[in-house]
């Protein structure tokens, strides 16, 4: 259930306020669910390894005062304790947090949990309530489950790395870590289902979540599955455009930059070619329809773009834009930090901390009418920030407690 209204905190602010979350993950699927918790007021204890922490605060090549900038971002509003999950006392630390909790997550190899005494049968014991989602490579069962799995498997094994890219080259990555984050969202949505199931509908009980890297890239593959089953067709990387829609490319301009150009529906079209001023491109037998422009779509965009290279990025968004044709430039992290829509959203938010000083940050997505969220903090900076927190003040052990458990290791 819900932490009281008396006893929240009250710079956790949004519509998960009063959720109580364990977080015993580390590096990215399990923490990015998690934060999709915490950015919306739930208050998310994460649980470290002593000393060392979560791998993340060291991640990046970037780093500003010798200190990773990612790390802010992904574990903000969130509070850091210490606990020696290898350890008996340390195991017991985390039975005492879930009792009061509605929801753990975690992204251990499955049956960590389990070695540890801390799978879903014996933290159900204790707090029958518990929500527990389990991020991993591929699932808590089948032939694969016992495999060890990061992003960049489940998104070959799960069909995105095949569709990206160029035809008869080597299927690239994105520069992020798709997986792991496309993941999350989907552990985050788990969570937010179960809980509605066992507050709302009636449900009165705790579940498992159980979110693969592997099915959450695999759910994003649209219509693939049938086209293979149906008609054997098996989807190929199709470059900067799509198979078949056209126009719907990326295209140069006279400033060397690339423009989004996405008018394959037959009225934008027709204002496409009226904003190029050649409207009698709208009734050519070759571009006439979207099945015509799909058999035609080099040729097309080879017209189109031969008239995007006389004009500056700037001035084609702004006329296509007048046109009613939807198009955007291809930003880089420069672009969105000075766009005033970003800003007027308040999508590039501005922190003040303790380490890093004035520094933007992302904002919230999506954005709710009625229950807004804030940026308590910042990434904890130093491993168990919150011990004297959540050990003494949530669990009541003393000082003389404490500093045993720090000198045996444990936290």
């Amino acid at each position: 259930m819900p932490i009281p209204v008396e006893e929240r905190d009250a710079k956790l602010k949004g519509p998960l306020a009063g959720v109580r979350v364990i977080e015993l993950g580390q590096l990215l699927a399990g923490p990015f669910t998690t934060s999709r918790l915490a950015d919306f007021g739930a208050e998310v204890i994460k649980v470290e390894t002593p000393k060392t922490g979560d791998p993340m605060r060291e991640w990046g090549h970037h780093r500003f005062e010798d200190k990773c900038l990612w790390w802010p971002i992904l574990a903000r509003n969130k509070k850091s304790v210490t606990a020696n999950l290898r350890e008996a006392e340390g195991q017991d630390l985390v039975r005492k947090l879930v009792q009061s909790a509605d929801v753990l997550v975690e992204n251990f190899r499955p049956g960590t949990l389990e070695k540890w005494g801390l799978g879903p049968e014996d933290l159900h014991k204790i707090n029958p309530g518990l929500v527990i989602a389990r991020v991993s490579g591929f699932g808590q069962t089948g032939p694969y489950s016992d495999r060890p799995g990061f992003a960049s498997v489940g998104e070959a094994m799960g069909g995105l790395r095949h569709i990206n890219g160029f035809p008869d080259q080597p299927p690239p990555r994105t520069g992020i870590s798709l997986g792991d984050m496309l993941t999350g969202m989907f552990a985050a949505q788990g969570v937010l289902m179960a809980i509605y199931w066992r507050d709302a509908l009636g449900g009165g009980k705790g579940q498992v979540v159980d979110a693969s890297i592997l099915e959450s890239c695999f759910s994003f593959m649209e219509g693939s599955l049938p086209e293979y089953d149906k008609l054997g067709v098996v989807r190929q990387p199709s470059g900067t455009g799509l198979a078949n829609v056209s126009p719907s490319n990326i295209f140069p301009t006279k400033d060397d930059k690339w423009l989004i150009i996405a008018a394959n529906i037959d009225p934008m079209f027709r204002r496409l070619c009226e904003a190029m001023g050649q409207p009698e491109l709208a009734d050519d037998a070759r571009f006439v329809d979207h099945k015509a422009r799909g058999h035609h779509a080099a040729e097309l965009d080879g017209l189109i773009a031969d008239w995007t290279k006389t004009l500056d990025v700037q001035e084609l968004d702004a006329l296509l834009d007048k046109h009613g044709v939807v198009t955007g430039p291809i930003y880089t992290i420069a672009d969105i930090a000075e766009d005033p829509h970003f800003k007027d959203r308040n999508m590039v938010q501005r922190v003040e901390d303790e380490t890093f000083g004035d520094m933007a940050v992302p904002g919230f997505a999506p954005r709710l009418t009625h229950s807004e969220s804030e940026i308590a903090w910042l990434g904890p900076n130093e491993v168990g920030n919150h011990n004297a927190e959540i050990y003494g003040g949530l669990l009541g052990l003393s000082e003389d407690e404490l500093r045993r458990l720090e000198d045996d290791g444990i936290i």
